[in-house]
This record gives C-alpha cells, structure tokens and sequence, in this order.
C-alpha cells in the first residue's frame, strides 16, 4: 500500500483509502492486460467487501485521469474502460461478443500511419487505432 500511497501524493492527490483501493485495482489488472470500466471497479470493490459507491468510484477514476494516472478509452456505443497511464504506444481490438479489450503493438501498422501522414503533408502527434473484431467461426 505505501507504493499507492506515494503515487497518489506524486500526482497530487490526497491518500484515502477509495483512492488506493480502486489503484489497486488497477494496478493489479494491468498485471493482467485488462481494461476495467468504472462498474467493474465497484463491483470487484463490492466483492472484496469494500463499502465504496460507485458515484466515488467515478470520482476518482476522473480524478485519476486528470492527475496522469489513467487513462480513459472510450469505445463505440458508449463503452468506457481505464488502464494505468504506462507512456508506451499500444492499439487496441475490442471484441464485440465479449467486450473484451486487447492490446497490441505492430510495427508494420506504426510505420504505414507515419507515411501516409507524411505523404499528405502531417506528422502525427498521436493517435488512437481500435479494431472492432469478432471470434472467428470454425
């Protein structure tokens, strides 16, 4: 918890314990690759026994990402997700059965959108590529 702790007062951020319960949580999913919405916070808070509402968990998720901590991706048809703030470049696919979120980096992809960029006249200061997938059938 200390860890927490002091990356909640690097970002500015006062040490309450909703605070470092939800980066926690976070942190723990980004050992796992996954994206959490703010209603799969409160309900793995709900699970472990925490009394948070989910109008706090909303709070600080926002909090969160105005301090640099997460970031917020927001999908189509509404689907927000968070991930820690790491600095390193990745896309990402959402599958439409699941709504699970997958990470991936491509080099190939990474120099095609600078070239296209370049070709028209741009450089890219930064950008979001989503591919919307679907399992496929056997």
């Amino acid at each position: 918890m200390a860890t927490q702790n002091q990356e909640l007062r690097n970002a500015g951020l006062k040490v309450t314990l909703p605070r470092v319960k939800i980066l926690q949580l976070l942190e723990a999913a980004e050992q796992d690759s996954h994206h959490l919405s703010a209603e799969d916070v409160y309900k793995s808070l709900l699970d472990s026994g925490e009394d948070v509402g989910l109008a706090t968990v909303y709070r600080v998720l926002t909090q969160f990402e105005s301090a640099g901590l997460v970031v917020r991706h927001n999908f189509e048809g509404g689907h927000s997700v968070f991930e820690m703030a790491k600095g390193d470049h990745h896309d990402h696919m959402v599958c439409l059965d699941s709504g699970q979120v997958l990470e991936f980096c491509d080099p190939t992809i990474e120099k095609r959108q600078h070239e296209i960029a370049d070709e028209m006249g741009y450089e890219i200061v930064d950008h979001s590529l989503v591919l919307y997938v679907k399992p496929k059938e056997k």
